[in-house]
C-alpha cells in the first residue's frame, strides 16, 4: 500500500470487503511526538492493521483497544503519556504525549463510510475539507473552505472545549522534469516520504513504465504539460535533464505557481547562465530566487541515489520551513 494513501478511504475498502474496521486517529500531541494530528490507523477484527498514529510506539495498545471497540460499537478517548502508568510499556518513556479517539467505521457510535469516502474524495481532487468531531456526543459535521474560511486560512486543528477539528490539505505533490537516472531514485524515495510524484519527459523511451514502475508518467513537453496541471503550494517541482529546452520553460511556468519548492540540477555556472537567460525573457529576479540551483543540500552526494536523497532533504527542509 502506498504510504501517502489515504487511511480513511482504506478503511472504507476494507468494510466494502466484509471486514469490521476501527479508526484511530491523533487529535493532540505534546513533546516528543513522531506523528501530526490527523495521522490515523484502520485496525481490521483480525488484528491486521495500516498507517500510524505514533510510528510505533503506542501501536500495539491501539491495536488491542480497537478490538475491544469492534465488539461495541462505541468510540473512545485515550491519552498516553510519560507520567501514565503504562507509558513506557507503551514505548513513550523518551517523552511527550498523545490524545487519540478510537471510532468504529460504518456502525455504533462511529463514523459513517460515506464521511470518509467524501474526505477521501477531495483528497484525490486536491480540494481543502475539514472535519469537526463533537468528543462527548460522537457527531460529526464536514467543514468547507466556504462555510468555515478562519480555519483554513489558519490552519486549525486539534482538540478545543471537546471539539475536535481538523483540516485536511492536499497531498504533498512532486513533479520531476527529466525521466532520467536520479528520477528512477528520487520518484520512489519521495513516495515513501508521502509524495504523489508525477514525472514529466517527452521522450518515451525515458518516460517508460519499465523504467518507472509504479509512477504517473506525462509524454509531453514539459511546459504543455504544467500547464494542464493546476499546482498549489503543497507542490515542488525538480527539473532534472540538462536541457535548456525542456528545463528552462518548465521553470518559466513554474514560477508563475504557488510551488514551494523549485529546484534545478546544474553546476553553479548553469545556474548563472540559466538565470541571464531568464532574466532576458522577462522573469524577475525576486521570482529567480525562488530556484534553488545547484539543487539538493550540500551533503557531497556523488551518485544518482546520493543526488536524489540530497534533493528530497532540500524539499523536505523548505517544506518544514514554510511551514
Amino acid at each position: 500500500m502506498n504510504v501517502s494513501a489515504h487511511i480513511g478511504g482504506t478503511a472504507v475498502r476494507l468494510v466494502r470487503q466484509g471486514q469490521k474496521v476501527a479508526l484511530a486517529t491523533v487529535l493532540q500531541t505534546w513533546g516528543s511526538s513522531p506523528r501530526p494530528i490527523g495521522a490515523q490507523l484502520a485496525v481490521c477484527e483480525d488484528g491486521s492493521f495500516f498507517g500510524s498514529v505514533s510510528g510505533g510506539c503506542v501501536e500495539g495498545a491501539v491495536v488491542l483497544e480497537a478490538l475491544e471497540i469492534l465488539k461495541k460499537g462505541e468510540c473512545k478517548f485515550l491519552e498516553y503519556g510519560v507520567t501514565d502508568e503504562d507509558a513506557f510499556a507503551v514505548g513513550l518513556a523518551c517523552g511527550g504525549s498523545i490524545q487519540l479517539m478510537i471510532e468504529p467505521v460504518g456502525f455504533g457510535q462511529g463514523i459513517e463510510v460515506s464521511t470518509l469516502e467524501t474526505l477521501e474524495s477531495a483528497q484525490l481532487k486536491r480540494q481543502a475539507i475539514g472535519l469537526k468531531v463533537n468528543l462527548e456526543t460522537w457527531s460529526r459535521e464536514l467543514i468547507l473552505p466556504s462555510s468555515h474560511p478562519k480555519y483554513f486560512v489558519q490552519g486549525i486543528s486539534g482538540v478545543k472545549e471537546n471539539i475536535y477539528t481538523h483540516v485536511q490539505k492536499p497531498t504533498l505533490r512532486l513533479i520531476v522534469i527529466g525521466a532520467v537516472h536520479i528520477a528512477q531514485f528520487l520518484a520512489p524515495m519521495a513516495q515513501i516520504v508521502g509524495y504523489d510524484v508525477t514525472i514529466i519527459d517527452p521522450r518515451a523511451s525515458f518516460a517508460s513504465s519499465k523504467r518507472f514502475p509504479d509512477q504517473k508518467l506525462i509524454v509531453d513537453w514539459p511546459a504543455d504539460a504544467l500547464a494542464t496541471i493546476k499546482i498549489d503550494d503543497r507542490t515542488a517541482l525538480v527539473t532534472l535533464t540538462h536541457d535548456p529546452k525542456m528545463d528552462l520553460p518548465s521553470l518559466t511556468e513554474i514560477l508563475k505557481t504557488e510551488a514551494f519548492y523549485v529546484g534545478a540540477l546544474g553546476s553553479l555556472r548553469t545556474h548563472s547562465e540559466r538565470r541571464r537567460t531568464l532574466l532576458a525573457s522577462g522573469v524577475t529576479a525576486e521570482d529567480f530566487d525562488r530556484i534553488q540551483g545547484p539543487v539538493g543540500l550540500p551533503i557531497g552526494s556523488k551518485s544518482p541515489s546520493e543526488i536524489a536523497l540530497s534533493i528530497l532533504a532540500a524539499i523536505t527542509k523548505r517544506l518544514r520551513t514554510k511551514m
